[in-house]
């Protein structure tokens, strides 16, 4: 099964501006932590130097004090840098306290009337010719190795590597990631919300990936994939993988 709600916390992936995790605590929020304690151990590194962002509409009518939730996290390790789903009066005093991104339901102002004469009659206007739209490169080719450490992000759409993507290394893509040698590290793909998108590559060894805000660690791949060539998609909102020989 591919980690969803229950029973591992939900973790989703945001990007264009930036990249950041959305971690989204759920009650009772004690097994919730204990789960997310398992899956970091499991995942050594998945929120090393990434921002997060907290979600906590799913605590809504809970006892759970929310500056409590946002402690233990930051306890963790997780670089919070911003709150999502709660008042912020909620956590006035806290060290969060104004810590949105955005500010939801923010009512607009009032549409303003002018009155224009009818005795106006409206002005020609030269057509414009419109200008060229900028050309966007359907994809992003890397034919050298992704080095441990390294990241290669490209939002825009598909990533394709000739050569290996050690352990440490990210691939981070808008669209679908082609691998042309062994995929250690981190894979994430259909990051604009393309749950078309998917992940191949010659040999198997990748300590997570992700399609479309939901992933599966190197725990949960399934017998006999690892080390072979293997597709990975989307099917019902389930991640699947498969082995290419």
């Amino acid at each position: 099964m591919s980690n969803t709600i229950n029973p591992l916390p939900t973790i989703r992936i945001r990007g264009r501006s930036f990249m950041a995790l959305i971690v989204v605590p759920e009650s009772p929020f004690e097994a919730w932590l204990t789960a997310l304690d398992q899956q970091m151990a499991r995942s050594a590194g998945f929120f090393v130097d990434r921002p997060v962002v907290v979600n906590l509409a799913a605590m809504a009518g809970s006892d759970e004090d929310p500056a409590a939730v946002l402690a233990a996290l930051e306890a963790r390790d997780l670089r919070i840098i911003g709150v999502e789903g709660v008042e912020m009066a909620a956590l006035r005093g806290t060290p969060w306290f104004g810590a949105t991104l955005a500010a939801p339901g923010r009512e607009g102002k009032p549409d303003k009337f002018i009155d224009v004469p009818e005795a106006v009659a409206p002005t020609a206007v030269e057509p414009v010719e419109p200008a060229p739209a900028p050309a966007r490169r359907p994809s992003l080719l890397v034919n050298r190795p992704v080095r441990s450490g390294q990241s290669v992000v490209f939002e825009e759409g598909d990533v394709t590597v000739i050569g290996p993507v050690s352990s440490g290394a990210e691939i981070i893509a808008g669209g679908s990631i082609h691998v042309y040698g062994t995929l250690r590290g981190r894979a994430v793909a259909g990051l604009l919300g393309g749950a078309e998108a998917r992940i191949f590559c010659s040999k198997l060894a990748a300590e997570l990936l992700a399609i479309d805000g939901l992933y599966r660690t190197a725990d949960h791949w399934g017998v006999g994939l690892q080390g072979k060539p293997v597709q990975i998609w989307l099917d019902d909102k389930e991640l699947r993988l498969a082995a290419l020989d």
